[in-house]
């Protein structure tokens, strides 16, 4: 099983599509196993993009994610990584596919919804950003043997 971090930014918080964005994510047969309200400060924001500080297109960046609040979840499940960023779309919602959430509910590259964790490596790096140990939850799902077969999942 993996874990992801996800990010429904302050553009998803403000146009109230929170809710359709989780059903879309627990529909799709992922687990939340964490969640939380926050507003992210700069300096919260240059510890997640780190990579990026450095970049001309930073500043926008910070500014964007410093807006307004976000919902932090992190979700669980087979191959979790991977299922979520083809769950999300392209970055720009107007190269996303149709059904993908940035495809559906996006039309920018910049204002794109939601954020997901590119590799396990990082979801572990960002999950720890987010969440102390205790603030994830593990807890068997009544139906998880409906959902994807034993071999499956590591």
């Amino acid at each position: 099983m993996e874990r992801t971090l996800i990010l429904l930014k302050p553009d998803a918080v403000e146009r109230r599509l929170c809710g359709r964005i989780l059903t879309r994510i627990e529909d799709k047969g992922l687990k939340l196993v964490g969640a939380k309200l926050l507003k992210v400060t700069p300096e919260l924001s240059r510890q997640h993009y780190a990579e990026h500080v450095s970049k001309p297109f930073y500043p926008q960046l910070e500014a964007f994610i410093t807006a307004g609040p976000v919902l932090a979840l992190c979700v669980e499940g087979p191959e979790a990584v991977r299922v979520m960023r083809e769950l999300m779309g392209k970055t720009n919602g107007r190269d996303s596919a149709p059904g993908t959430i940035r495809g559906d509910y996006g039309l920018s590259r910049q204002m794109n919804l939601i954020h997901g964790s590119d590799s396990v490596e990082s979801a572990a790096r960002e999950m720890a950003i987010y969440f102390r140990p205790e603030e994830l939850i593990d807890y068997p799902l009544s139906l998880g043997s409906w959902m994807f077969a034993d071999d499956e999942v590591k």
